[in-house]
């Protein structure tokens, strides 16, 4: 997303007088005809794989990866999906002086010497390829990498060297190590890390004793306005541009991974295929809920070609151990609704045959492959049970309910919740009992279970969709988020390699205020002119939505200024355009006007613009609502 930076935007509130003849910034609520989101690389669906980090942290070597590799084809996993297999950090050994060029340790790597004296990651790239599989490999934004910041000491697999030789990360060689990794060794998925630029500052005690250089920090992990948010996005769009230069056929995947720092909810979909939304996942249920939660809200943020990635699999490992199948299972079963990529981190040698049926659970799989790319969105939210909804390409639906407490309980499923009417046929997609119900059925849930269901019934619109039924083909090219705010509804569980060691966590992750399916962009119910609304996009004034059009013939909605508005935007004026064609707009509206009808042929449009255009700039926008939005035949 492109933001109209805070400078820019000040400029324009000084220059409202007259006589000002301060160059104008550049509209970013102009339409541009133009799908913004990301659509680079290959990751039209979710990737599926295997990553080494959370089985071996920074201790990978050659056997243990192509072990891992060798179980995914032959228990069947490759085949239902499953085809990266990811080098995490610690592959390499030194970057060679005076060209740069990395070197890997083949003590752990052996068939990557070559005659020359050099090393290459081609042979193994090459046998992967052999087997029917993507190779995937790890680097850092910054100079050093994670394990360099953060591990100990004594970590396994530091670089080694001198501190020039020590710099495995891109910062200063980003076109070199992609053309390296993506030409040479031919690898088809980069992750790359933050920690170069969030760890190193000149008060680093490494820094300080002379074994990095500092950089930074670019990245406060714990504040947003202290990190340099236009920087870190510059920092992985060349990262971006020298993968498309370097692949122009777009046979890649870019992983970002900073933990959902410096508001890359905004933008890290306009950049890479994959971008995490939250710190490392820990194998607890409380870590597994954090990482949930950065994700659950965000279904406008996540589409073909980017999705939202609340990290790794973590099956196989403490409370998702084989001891704790009814946890695994919710584990993978949201980790499916929510598109998130589906990357197994346990060591496959140890795993057992329910832990590899599990990871192998077609029906979940099919939902997370879903070809129309919608995110499940929350159709029923609190602290102890969530009901999530997710709008398949045939037009079913599927549900998870989600039990997030340690105590037995039930959920009322009602049609509403699915936007379905008449009978509703439901499979679980777990046991494959089938049933069906009218208005609503009352669904048990053990202590942390999460119920799968396929629901087939009418659609309560009958002649279309709406948005809030689509949330990959809306994208808020812009928000109206001027200012990012961190996101008060995440669960703070207990870190584990923290304890309680100093003064807790806070919220920290930026997307407080960004668009919403059927709430406000605070988390409320949708409501103008004192009416009610169960379903539309919640979005701030000052704020453009693109939507795909697939044949549908006309739009409509019903648009207004929040009641939750504290009147900053003043007026509000509503826009719709049709591939840069503005096709209606309505009377400049005030909170507390009463919804208005809008509506458009869109008969031959491909893309759709929906501006909300404020009479008022403000560091506060007002919330706005597309109330019952929808595409109809």
């Amino acid at each position: 997303m492109t933001k109209l930076p805070l400078a820019s935007f000040l400029a324009v509130l000084a220059c409202l007088t007259p006589g000002c003849h301060a160059a104008a910034a550049p509209d970013p609520l102009a339409p541009t005809g133009r799908w913004s989101a990301n659509t680079r690389g290959q990751a039209a669906t979710p990737p599926m794989g295997w990553n080494s980090w959370n089985a071996f942290g920074a201790a990978v070597d050659e056997t243990k990866l192509m072990a891992s590799a060798r179980l995914l084809v032959d228990s069947g996993l490759a085949a239902k999906g499953y085809r990266y297999v990811d080098i995490d950090d610690g592959w390499w050994l030194k970057r060679r002086m005076p060209d740069g060029r990395m070197l890997v340790r083949t003590a752990n790597f052996p068939s990557a010497t070559t005659a020359d004296g050099g090393t290459s990651l081609r042979p193994l790239t090459d046998r992967l390829h052999a087997m029917g599989l993507k190779a995937g490999i790890y680097s850092d934004i910054g100079r050093n990498t994670c394990s360099q910041v953060f591990g100990g000491v004594d970590a396994p697999n530091l670089p080694e060297g001198t501190q020039a030789e020590r710099e495995t990360g891109l910062y200063g060689h980003v076109e070199q190590d992609i053309a390296l990794y993506f030409r040479e060794w031919n690898f088809d998925l980069i992750k790359v890390d933050g920690c170069g630029i969030r760890g190193l500052g000149p008060d680093n005690p490494r820094v300080k004793a002379g074994l990095y250089r500092p950089l930074g920090p670019v990245i406060d992990f714990d504040d947003l306005p202290r990190t340099d948010i236009a920087e870190v996005r510059r920092l992985y769009g060349a990262v971006a541009d020298a993968l498309a230069r370097t692949r122009p056929a777009g046979d890649y995947v870019l992983s970002l991974c900073m933990w959902g720092s410096a508001d890359v909810r905004s933008w890290g979909k306009d950049i890479g295929n994959i971008s995490r939304t939250s710190e490392d996942i820990s194998p607890t249920w409380a870590r597994m809920l954090h990482n949930l939660d950065t994700t659950a809200r965000r279904a406008l943020y996540a589409h073909p070609g980017s999705w939202n990635d609340p990290d790794m699999l973590f099956i196989g490992k403490g409370e998702f151990d084989a001891a704790h199948m009814v946890e695994a299972r919710s584990h993978l079963a949201l980790w499916a609704m929510l598109n998130a990529p589906l990357l197994i981190g346990m060591d496959l040698r140890q795993a057992t045959p329910d832990q590899i049926a599990l990871l192998g659970w077609a029906q979940a799989i099919a939902l997370n492959q879903d070809r129309a790319g919608n995110q499940a969105v929350l159709a029923y939210d609190s602290a102890e049970v969530q009901i999530y909804v997710k709008t398949l390409a045939d037009g079913t639906k599927a549900v998870a309910l989600l039990n997030r407490s340690d105590a037995p309980t039930h959920a009322t499923l009602t049609a509403e919740h699915a936007k379905l009417t008449g009978t509703i046929a439901t499979t679980d997609l777990w046991t494959g009992k089938t049933g069906s119900f009218t208005g609503e059925t009352t669904v048990p849930l053990g202590p942390h279970e999460t119920v799968l269901l396929k629901l087939v019934g009418r659609h309560r619109l009958a002649n279309g969709l709406y948005l809030s039924e689509m949330p990959g083909s809306v994208n808020p090219a812009i928000d109206g988020v001027v200012q990012p705010q961190p996101d008060p509804l995440v669960h703070r569980g207990l870190l584990p390699w923290n304890d309680t060691r100093g003064g807790g966590e806070h919220p920290r992750y930026g997307g407080w205020g960004g668009a919403a399916v059927d709430t406000g962009p605070y988390g409320q119910q949708l409501q103008a002119g004192h009416e009610k609304l169960d379903t539309g996009i919640g979005i701030l004034a000052g704020s453009r939505l693109e939507v795909r059009n697939a044949g549908h013939a006309r739009f409509i909605a019903r648009v207004g200024v929040d009641d939750a508005a504290w009147g900053n935007s003043g007026a509000v004026t509503f826009l719709v355009y049709g591939d840069g064609r503005l096709l209606a707009q309505s009377a400049p509206l005030h909170a507390g006007h009463a919804l208005v009808p809008l509506a458009a042929d869109v008969r031959g449009v491909h893309l759709i613009e929906l501006v909300a255009r404020p009479e008022n700039a403000s560091v506060a926008p007002d919330p706005v609502v597309w109330g019952e939005a929808a595409l109809l035949n």
